[in-house]
């Protein structure tokens, strides 16, 4: 006759909590120093996104012989505007205007005040000036 073993192995609760104190312990050290280097890497693609927005403004510029107006705006890329005669668009990939990282639009002014154009984004906050996260970045700097 065969002798039936009826014994559960797992884990205690000291145990799990033990793992648990680890796991806590990791996200404390961890999670910080990752959430720092998210924010960058925002900042990087709205500076990447912004060179190449001002690359199709000046393809446009080329073709119609001037920048779309502060009323067309950036739509003028994607969308022929009534007054350009000669757009040979769209001038980008997609048929909309993307957005900056933090999901607000990009603002663009034409003339701008520091150059043929300004375009720009206002940061996480969506508000002029900030600091980290929350600083402007513009085609002009």
């Amino acid at each position: 006759m065969k002798k039936m073993n009826n014994t559960v192995s797992g884990f205690t609760l000291i145990e799990l909590l033990v793992v648990l104190a680890i796991i806590g312990l990791l996200a404390g050290l961890v999670g910080p120093q990752v959430m720092k280097h998210l924010g960058g890497a925002k900042t990087k693609t709205a500076r990447v996104q912004i060179e190449d927005l001002a690359g199709a403004l000046d393809m446009y510029k080329m073709d119609v012989g001037r920048y779309p107006s502060s009323s067309e705006g950036l739509k003028a890329l994607v969308e022929r505007p009534s007054s350009a005669r000669l757009w040979n668009g769209p001038y980008l990939r997609k048929s909309t205007v993307p957005q900056d990282p933090w999901i607000y639009d990009y603002h663009y002014v034409s003339p701008g005040e520091h150059g043929r154009f300004d375009l720009f984004s206002l940061g996480g906050d969506n508000a002029a000036g900030g600091d980290g996260e929350d600083s402007d970045i513009n085609s002009w700097e």
